[in-house]
């Protein structure tokens, strides 16, 4: 017996898109099943309308990307209040890192897509107030914040296509057999190269850019 066809009328009013929405459904989707799920076709499959519908509430998928990203930046913790500000700031960009890497596809979008939301913005805030608590002259703060969430960004999206501890091995065993003769500073360095745990490392490569944003002048404007 074929099936009694169901009035519009009967059937729930679907609830109103919002940026909001898109946004949350993006960041829900992302969590479960990786930022390769998260397009707008799927957003409209989920949200029972056309793709065409979404681009009033966000342009592209970067723009989608960059504000999955500003959502997520609203989960970390604000910085600490007391401290040395060097180590203070170093604390919000390795939580900035941590968070990244839960997610690297999502960093590498990140490279060519910033977001631009109220959590990022309260994110620059916070870097520049400790550069200022510090002393930093202001167009040096300005321009290292550039320098410093670039260096967690791309530190995050390196791992993007996935650790391969094949190619580490073989970078280090390629370090290890280096002729003296042919790269005598390779050589004397060989062990150090690849020394010293993760962590050590990017905690050296922040205070090492900070110590140079905080010493290093801006360039003077030419007429």
């Amino acid at each position: 017996m074929p099936a009694t066809p169901r009035s519009r009328r009967e059937r729930p009013a679907k609830p109103a898109l919002t940026r909001e929405g898109i946004v949350g459904l993006a960041v829900g989707i992302l969590r479960a099943e990786g930022l390769h799920k998260v397009t707008m076709r799927r957003l409209a499959q989920e949200l029972d309308t056309g793709p065409a519908s979404l681009y009033v509430y966000v342009r592209n998928t970067a723009e989608l990307h960059a504000a999955v990203l500003d959502e997520l930046l609203g989960t970390l913790a604000p910085p600490p209040a007391e401290g040395d500000w060097r180590e203070r700031l170093e604390r919000v960009l390795i939580a900035y890192t941590g968070m990244l890497l839960e997610y690297p596809s999502l960093a590498r979008s990140a490279l060519t897509a910033w977001p631009s939301g109220p959590h990022y913005l309260d994110l620059i805030e916070s870097l520049l107030g400790l550069l200022d608590e510090g002393g930093v002259p202001r167009e040096r703060a300005a321009w290292g914040v550039d320098l410093l969430l670039q260096r967690a960004t791309a530190t995050a999206a390196e791992h993007a296509g996935g650790d391969s501890r094949d190619d580490w091995d073989a970078l280090g065993d390629a370090l290890g057999e280096v002729s003296a003769r042919a790269h005598p500073h390779i050589a004397a360095a060989s062990g150090l190269l690849l020394s010293g745990a993760p962590e050590a490392r990017a905690s050296w490569a922040f205070q090492a850019l900070i110590n140079g944003i905080e010493h290093t002048a801006v360039p003077e404007p030419h007429e």
